[in-house]
Formats: structure tokens, C-alpha cells, sequence
């Protein structure tokens, strides 16, 4: 099998996870991937800083392709972006890109398709396991990681911030699915067992854009 792969990376938890299970099971990540938002110059969804997704790739050692999106982007303008960025990886002999899903089965089978266009196979290394399961487990090995993004319809302005620890964990296991699955949050990884080092960033101003509020990062 050619083990070769590159990997939808958000600098979120469940990317970061991915990755490490990816590299446990012989995947050689060959390129990170990474939207950004055009205008923005951040992660798209997560607000996260481009400098910053760029020092957690420098810190795993691996190459990373930043992608970018216009704000606003329809389906069909992200799809195009999408398949013209895969097929330079597809060229080059990748036959997979890795996910951090886990029980999304529409987010799948949309994945599915647009690969499929291009003879390409999803790898799902988190699908279908307990996400308590899952955030203990990132817990336990070591991963350090904040909220950086909130839906506000769900989760309150005060969770922005906070670490992914057991506390974290207690507080939201009866409101919401633990690993924000539905959308609910987002993190930032700034530390873990496939770091090379530390990602140093202070905390920023707080942000509300609609439905959901921010903590702006800075790198150090």
C-alpha cells in the first residue's frame, strides 16, 4: 500500500489526534492541508491566526499547504478550490487524505464524493468511536488544547478560553456532544506527545460574529 497521505488540518483536536493515530498505524503524512479564510487570514471556522496553524506544522515536522477561500464561499466555488488542490496532491501519487470526523455521516459521504472524482480514498482513523472515549484519551496523552470558538446558541461566551481537561470535560458532558461534534466548539493545540515543542500565543480580545464567539490568538 502506498502509505503516503496528506491531512485535513484545522490545528483542532480531532486533527491533531487523527494525525497521531495516523502515524501509529504507518501513514507517512505527507502535507498537512489548511483553509483559509480570504480576508481574514485565519483558519476557516476556527478564527484561528495563519501564523499560528503554520508554527503547529513547523512543531510536527511536516509540510503544510495553505488553501485559500474567499468569505462567503458557495459549495460549488470550495468545491472547484478543493479539486484542483487535490489533484496536484493526486499527481504526485497521494491516494489519501485523512479526516478527523467521527460520526458526521452527511460531512462523510460529502468527503466520499468529491474525492471520488478523483480515484482519491478518505482515511477516518476517529470514525464511530465514543467521543468520551476520545477526549479522554487526548487528554491522556498529553495533548494540551483551548477553546478558541463557540457556538453561542449552545455553549456560553465563558467557555472561550478554556482548557480541554477533565474539569472541561465534567462541565459539558450533559449539555453537549464532548467533542463539540455538532460544532459546538473549537480548539487551538499548542502542545502533545507529536509536538517537537510548545506553541507560545497570548490571548486576545474576545469577537462575536453571529452565532458564534472567538478568542483571537497571537503568536509569540
Amino acid at each position: 500500500m502506498n502509505n503516503k497521505i496528506v491531512f485535513s488540518f484545522s490545528g483542532g483536536k480531532d486533527s491533531c489526534l487523527s494525525i497521531y493515530k495516523a502515524v501509529k498505524n504507518n501513514y507517512e503524512i505527507f502535507s498537512l492541508l489548511t483553509t483559509i479564510t480570504e480576508g481574514y487570514d485565519r483558519v476557516s471556522i476556527h478564527g484561528v491566526r495563519r501564523e499560528l496553524v503554520i508554527k503547529q506544522a513547523q512543531s510536527l515536522g511536516f509540510p503544510i499547504k495553505l488553501i485559500y477561500i474567499p468569505d462567503s464561499c458557495t459549495n460549488e466555488k470550495y468545491e472547484k478550490i478543493m479539486y484542483e488542490n487535490m489533484l496536484f496532491f493526486k499527481n504526485l501519487g497521494i491516494e489519501y487524505v485523512g479526516f478527523g470526523d467521527i460520526f458526521l455521516e452527511d460531512i462523510r459521504a460529502y468527503r466520499e464524493k468529491n474525492l471520488s472524482k478523483l480515484n482519491m480514498k478518505g482515511y477516518f482513523p476517529l470514525w464511530k468511536l465514543n467521543t468520551m472515549d476520545l477526549i479522554k484519551e487526548f487528554i491522556e496523552l498529553g495533548f494540551k488544547a483551548i477553546v478558541v470558538c463557540v457556538d453561542l446558541k449552545v455553549l456560553d461566551i465563558s467557555f472561550l478560553g478554556k482548557e480541554i481537561n477533565e474539569e472541561f470535560v465534567k462541565e459539558i458532558e450533559n449539555k453537549i456532544d464532548v467533542c463539540g461534534e455538532n460544532g459546538e466548539f473549537h480548539t487551538f493545540v499548542y502542545d502533545g506527545p507529536i509536538f517537537k515543542e510548545k506553541i507560545l500565543f497570548e490571548r486576545g480580545d474576545i469577537v462575536i460574529r453571529g452565532d458564534y464567539g472567538y478568542l483571537d490568538l497571537y503568536p509569540i
